[in-house]
């Protein structure tokens, strides 16, 4: 099924201009789509991304003929650093975290719940592996930001009234960009806070599980 609305680097442009907005300086970056955020975000803003592999001022992932292989992001991306750029083991990248020294994290999702229930460690149809630092990056910040697709490619919803999926931290997610639209979540439900151009609330809606609250200011996605 193909996906209406917002690219993934678009999405990452509007995650970058929710950073800017909240002014935090040090972000980590999950796997996935978040990866690509460090392309769109200016480096004049000073935003440093920590990487949980033991990096602190990731840059863009690069093509292969700037390929060093011996730096790469969480995903195992070869990336590019800032000027500032330090590295350490993974075991401070997680002290960092668990020390609530990183203030906001982008990361992927297979479904957010409508009380910012977050479940991105084991995909649908999947029984082995384990959450090994994903539970340390969502609960260890003030800041969550889910980045993902809408729905599923068969136009399943992703965010949904409880998650299916193996929850990796209850109530964590505070922001969620999709293809389609922003929305908060909040102790009264999900706000609908802006839509992708040539997408309409009530088409959010029918994608969506969850009642949404359409906010009085709903506007369309502007970068």
């Amino acid at each position: 099924m193909q996906q209406r609305g917002m690219t993934r680097e678009l999405m990452c442009m509007r995650a970058g201009q929710e950073l800017l907005d909240k002014g935090y300086t040090y972000v980590n970056l999950g796997i996935g789509i978040p990866t690509l955020l460090p392309e769109f975000v200016p480096q004049e803003a000073e935003i440093m991304f920590h990487g949980e592999n033991g990096v602190l001022g990731l840059g863009r992932v690069v093509e292969e003929s700037e390929w060093d292989f011996d730096l790469s992001n969480a995903s195992g991306e070869p990336v590019t650093t800032v000027p500032g750029v330090s590295y350490f083991d993974s075991s401070l990248a997680f002290a960092m975290l668990r020390g609530s020294h990183v203030e906001a994290s982008v990361v992927g999702a297979y479904e957010v719940s409508e009380k910012g229930d977050l479940a991105n460690w084991q995909g649908p149809g999947i029984r082995t592996g384990s959450p090994g630092g994903s539970l340390d990056i969502a609960v260890g910040v003030k800041h969550v930001i889910a980045i993902m697709m809408h729905t599923t490619d068969e136009g399943k919803p992703r965010i949904v009234k409880q998650c299916s999926l193996a929850i990796t931290a209850k109530g964590v997610i505070s922001t969620i960009i999709t293809n389609l639209a922003v929305m908060d979540v909040t102790s009264q439900g999900l706000i609908l806070r802006e839509v992708a151009q040539g997408i309409t609330a009530g088409e959010v809606q029918v994608v969506t599980e969850p009642k949404l609250i359409v906010s009085e200011q709903l506007k369309e996605i502007a970068l």
